[in-house]
């Protein structure tokens, strides 16, 4: 049976009427497609099907469910039936309930793995009580909201009719155009809108160079260790295998490249996740090894605009335009949402990665492009980075402060991006520390536990890997209060 719920949703006394076999009542907009079989009583059949439809993930975390008024009148029951319903489910944890917010699918149900068989994997807390301190998310909550929706109103009013057609695999010129102007200005990049693609961010761009260079005949790559665990994956998913590069203090080692690497994914200057810069030597290095080889380098610049105690450092792709892929995004500067990035390709690579995004008709929407050239080509996106870089460095140095007041041991990397890590003793004590912290509902990632090191070893060096710009402004404090908490020597949370 399918049950809708208006009243919540809309709140428009005005739709009262016949509902859809017939009787009176509210109709409403949200299908629950319940199955009441009608064994053992309505009221037994109401709460079984509401059970297994949270149980199956068809109800996911957070769904309102429709009022006991509205329910009981499609379903021609008393509304005390349902009432008795909501209650007991409520009692037994499938379902939250509070005044003027109405009755909800709850955030932790009471059987681990809900979900999973519907496909829709473990149930996360819509948000942890004491906050989220995982790397790679900016404050969303400083979006640019405004701006953002004067671009909007300006591209609508003024874009022409025939740029809604197909759009250029290479991303709409005006797009390519503002950000190969912003990249040569903030970033030092050798850049033009012939050079410059437009992708869906990074994780999107870079598996359209793992497809394309497979094409071409690449079968491995050098990734830096530790480095993100999802570019590997990308890699191997494109028949592309990874070989480790230690990291040290001057970054990526160039050493232990193998000649026959296609490529190498790098981020030179904020490296993820230790945090330091690239040093000059092992660029050149980087780049002779590239030419002498006929390889590339893709330079991941996810957080070059944020440096905090320097100006930022160039990028690498200036040394070699011809040999190193620059890569940027929105995901670190307005929000991973937003979904927009960019590449500067050497001329070799233009049209076999072409020909990869229309293999795979993967281009962004036109009007999301011409939204964010509008937000580069009027100065919003640079003053939203400004005030953003403001923000997170205040945050990094508060962040430094107290937890020097309870821990000896120094903060490593550059004062830089928007996280930092805390080395620990060791990878059992990493472990704990990050499973006591997520009992008591602040969230943090290990080197160890979110997978950054390959291959993996209980004698690589731990550390909490801490992203101080996730948390909304009003929760920082909190978050950062729980973590000083977490590693002090009472160690209090939990």
């Amino acid at each position: 049976m399918v049950i809708r719920d208006e009243a919540h949703a809309a709140g428009d006394r005005s739709t009262r009427g016949s509902s859809d076999d017939g009787r009176a009542g509210v109709r409403s907009g949200l299908d629950l497609h319940l199955d009441l079989p009608g064994a053992g009583g309505v009221g037994r059949s109401l709460e079984a099907a509401l059970r297994e439809a949270v149980r199956s993930g068809r109800l996911t975390a957070g769904t309102r469910l429709p009022g006991t008024r509205s329910l009981s009148a499609d379903l021609g029951l008393s509304r005390g039936t349902v009432v008795q319903v909501y209650t007991q489910l409520i009692a037994e944890g499938w379902l939250t309930g509070a005044h003027g917010s109405g009755t909800r699918v709850a955030a932790v149900l009471p059987e681990s793995g809900i979900g999973e068989a519907a496909g829709h994997g473990p149930v996360e807390p819509r948000a942890a009580p004491l906050g989220d301190l995982r790397p790679g998310r900016p404050d969303a909550g400083t979006f640019p909201r405004a701006d953002w929706a004067s671009s909007v109103r300006r591209v609508m009013s003024t874009m022409e009719s025939e740029q809604m057609g197909y759009p250029d695999p290479a991303g709409m010129p005006a797009l390519r155009l503002a950000v190969a102007d912003y990249v040569s200005r903030t970033r030092g990049v050798w850049a033009s809108a012939g050079s410059t693609v437009i992708t869906a961010g990074f994780t999107q761009a870079l598996a359209l160079l793992a497809r394309t260079f497979h094409r071409l005949g690449a079968r491995r790559a050098a990734t830096e260790n530790p480095g993100f665990v999802l570019h590997r994956e990308l890699l191997a998913a494109a028949g592309i295998a990874s070989v480790p590069l230690a990291v040290d203090a001057d970054g990526a080692d160039p050493s232990g490249l193998p000649d026959d690497t296609g490529f190498a994914l790098l981020t030179p200057a904020h490296q993820h996740p230790w945090g330091v810069v690239l040093a000059p030597g092992r660029r050149s290095a980087f780049i002779e090894r590239a030419r002498r080889n006929d390889a590339y380098v893709i330079e991941d610049d996810y957080d070059g605009e944020f440096r905090y105690d320097q100006q930022p450092v160039g990028a690498m792709q200036a040394l070699a335009p011809d040999r190193v892929i620059y890569a940027g995004s929105t995901s670190k500067t307005l929000a991973p949402g937003v979904r927009l990035g960019w590449l500067v390709v050497p001329a070799p690579l233009r049209d076999p990665l072409l020909q990869t995004i229309r293999e795979t008709g993967s281009a962004p929407p036109v009007i999301d492009q011409l939204v964010l050239a509008d937000l580069f080509s009027g100065g919003g996106y640079d003053r939203h980075v400004r005030r953003a870089r403001l923000g997170y460095r205040r945050r990094r140095h508060e962040l430094a402060e107290r937890l020097a007041a309870v821990t000896d041991t120094p903060l490593t990397g550059v004062a830089a991006g928007l996280h930092t890590l805390l080395p620990v003793a060791s990878a059992s004590a990493e472990r704990e520390l990050v499973a006591t912290a997520g009992r008591a509902g602040l969230l943090l990632h290990g080197l160890h536990t979110a997978g950054y090191w390959h291959p993996t070893g209980e004698e690589r060096p731990a550390a909490l890997v801490i992203g101080y710009a996730s948390p909304p402004q009003h929760a920082w404090r909190r978050a950062l209060d729980a973590l000083v908490s977490l590693v002090s020597p009472a160690g209090a949370i939990g």
